[in-house]
């Protein structure tokens, strides 16, 4: 079976939407995907930004805004908010994610996003990542305690400086298995179609 990294930051708008249908195209293309969340935040001031383009473009951002509401609602997922602040702080969401294991790790991804985006809850917060992991099943109180641990700290520092080395500069990003990189939520299908050999170039 045909594999692809998926690069995600809990704090980019357009990996919510991806997360949200990525998998159900990826089982019926036959492909397995990798979910790897990282911090795109030192990633964009190794580019001279210390914040995200939302903000120092406002015109593009409140244009961005009403497309996420658009792309939400032609999803069926509820209606789309930005979180304030914006772009939210995704270290412990990030964390948690890698704490948990590869199998659990995507469905706990789409939990975080609709907690951030439809509910406006503030995933930094340890009560809300430990609300969304109970819910979910999980020993809340021994994921949150792995967050703070060195494996965990360093497995995420590693991510992040392994999605910079291979260039990437923004989320979502799909990675087939040769190097070819699709950068946004409009391109899963074609990165889905590259995986599989259904190449068009």
């Amino acid at each position: 079976m045909a594999k692809m990294d998926f690069w995600y930051d809990f704090a980019s708008t357009y990996s919510y939407l991806a997360a949200m249908r990525a998998e159900p195209l990826a089982t019926a293309a036959g492909v397995t995907l990798r979910w790897r969340p990282f911090l795109l935040g030192p990633i964009f001031k190794s580019h001279g930004m210390d914040t995200s383009p939302f903000n120092i473009y406002p015109v593009k951002g409140r244009y961005s805004v009403r497309d996420l509401e658009r792309l939400a609602e032609r999803q069926g997922l509820p209606k789309f908010h930005l979180p304030v602040p914006f772009p939210a702080n995704s270290l412990l969401a990030s964390r948690t994610a890698l704490a948990l294991s590869n199998e659990a790790r995507p469905e706990f991804s789409r939990a975080v996003y609709l907690a951030e985006f439809s509910e406006g809850r503030d995933i930094s917060d340890r009560g809300t990542i430990g609300d969304l992991l109970a819910r979910l099943g999980h020993d809340a109180e021994a994921v949150l305690a792995k967050t703070g641990e060195q494996t965990v700290k360093d497995k995420l520092r590693a991510e992040t400086e392994e999605a910079g080395r291979q260039g990437i500069f923004g989320a979502p990003n799909f990675v087939a298995e040769d190097g070819e990189h699709f950068w946004g939520n409009d391109r899963l299908e074609q990165a889905l179609d590259w995986a599989t050999g259904r190449r068009s170039t």
